[in-house]
């Protein structure tokens, strides 16, 4: 079977698609209970600390990315198996509730679908091998982030740390040999490890500058660790052209909002989706760009 993907591309550009959209079914699961359980879990500290001590507090039901079973927002019907199938399934309930015909966000399955073309056209990129997978394991933690971002301007610890240690063991498992044949990740671990370190002071760094300056919070603690976990994957050589990119994609969609008057100004609008977009780019095809560039001053 493995013998057979390595030696049909498009097998496995295929098989991954369809991965893909069994991932992001999962991936709506995340987007949606992740904030939630941080919630919970901030509200019980709280209880805690302002519980007496010895005080028993009541158990609370369990709620994780498994337990309670999914079920409509609007009626609690329990979503059955055949209610479940990523894509097809919102297809042929018309977008709506089975049990109430209340209606499904149309998220759930944009959300699936990008995640099945995104890890396909990485499939493409790299080819049958570890460096695919990576890429897939990194391609759907960023989508994941971005959804979680647009809804709360959060970037969860449960993602981006892991992401973050995630490049850097690829580093150590792979060494001298990263970077092999044109890829983009993983890197050697010492531009792993300074890809880490410069992604977080460099945000870090803009951080405080802009709060001495305008005595405001121009960002938050999750963008700088998302860089950081970037920077370990790809190493510091990408990390300005992920923030360019990231600053002036943000630049321009957050112009063209505020004149739309879908977005007023002065409120804070999340960077996260634009640093992922962005690291996403700069990891498919980011050394080609940085070679060409190179190349128009003789530096190629």
């Amino acid at each position: 079977m493995l013998e057979l993907l390595s030696q049909t591309p498009a097998a496995w550009v295929v098989l991954v698609g369809a991965v893909g959209l069994l991932v992001g079914s999962f991936l709506n699961v995340v987007i949606h209970r992740l904030p939630v359980m941080l919630d919970r879990q901030w509200r019980e500290q709280c209880r805690e600390l302002q519980a007496q001590p010895h005080a028993e507090l009541p158990a609370a039901k369990p709620y994780n990315l498994v337990v309670p079973r999914s079920a409509c927002p609007a009626c609690h019907a329990p979503i059955t198996v055949w209610q479940n199938i990523p894509l097809l399934s919102w297809l042929w309930l018309k977008g709506k509730c089975a049990n109430c015909k209340a209606p499904i966000r149309a998220r759930y399955p944009l959300v699936e679908l990008l995640c099945a073309l995104l890890s396909a056209v990485a499939a493409w990129r790299f080819g049958f091998g570890w460096t695919a997978v990576a890429s897939m394991g990194i391609t759907w933690a960023l989508i994941a982030l971005t959804a979680i971002d647009l809804d709360t301007q959060l970037l969860p610890d449960a993602i981006t740390l892991p992401l973050l240690w995630a490049g850097l063991l690829a580093s150590l498992a792979v060494g001298s040999a990263a970077g092999a044949g044109g890829a983009s990740l993983p890197v050697s671990p010492a531009d792993a490890i300074t890809g880490a370190a410069a992604g977080y002071l460099c945000l870090w760094s803009v951080y405080h500058l802009f709060r001495l300056c305008t005595g405001k919070e121009g960002m938050g603690y999750g963008d700088f660790k998302l860089l950081a976990a970037l920077g370990a994957w790809m190493g510091w050589r990408m990390l300005l052209p992920i923030i360019l990119a990231a600053a002036l994609s943000g630049s321009v969609v957050g112009i063209a909002l505020i004149v739309g008057g879908r977005h007023k100004r002065g409120v804070p609008m999340p960077f996260g989706p634009f640093l992922a977009a962005a690291g996403w780019l700069a990891m498919m095809w980011g050394p080609q760009w940085v070679s060409a560039y190179l190349g128009l001053y003789g530096r190629g």
